[in-house]
């Protein structure tokens, strides 16, 4: 497999768990109002929304999970999508609500999405 096939295929499967995280937060009342939010910062694959909650999510998605993939969350990543968070409640004036990081790990067994959800993985500061 060439690195071009290596890469589009990857980005299938990132796109994939992403909209089974998008349909398991639907399925529990939050409503996803931005998806692969981008700064100069960094990018939060999705946003979403319930109440007064507004949760910025990271998703992580393989076929086979090998190692736990919350370790694959670097405090330096950690620190992009903080930045980016701000930049977002910014620039939407985002006010009286409470921001959340939250990740998701999705992987595929016998064809079938799995979402490990984590609410409050991490915190600012």
């Amino acid at each position: 497999m060439t690195n071009n096939t290596q890469a589009l295929a990857k980005q299938k499967t990132g796109r994939a768990g992403e909209q089974a995280v998008s349909t398991h937060l639907e399925a529990n009342g939050f409503q996803v109002i931005a998806r692969n939010y981008q700064t100069r910062a960094g990018e939060i694959d999705i946003i979403a929304q319930k109440d007064d909650v507004v949760a910025f999510i990271e998703v992580k998605t393989r076929f086979n999970e090998y190692f736990h993939i919350t370790q694959t969350i670097t405090k330096s990543k950690q620190n992009k999508i903080i930045k980016t968070a701000k930049h977002f409640a910014m620039k939407q004036s985002v006010v009286d609500k409470v921001l959340r990081f939250d990740v998701a790990i999705v992987t595929r067994q016998n064809g079938t999405w799995h979402v490990n959800y984590l609410p409050n993985a991490f915190q600012a500061g």
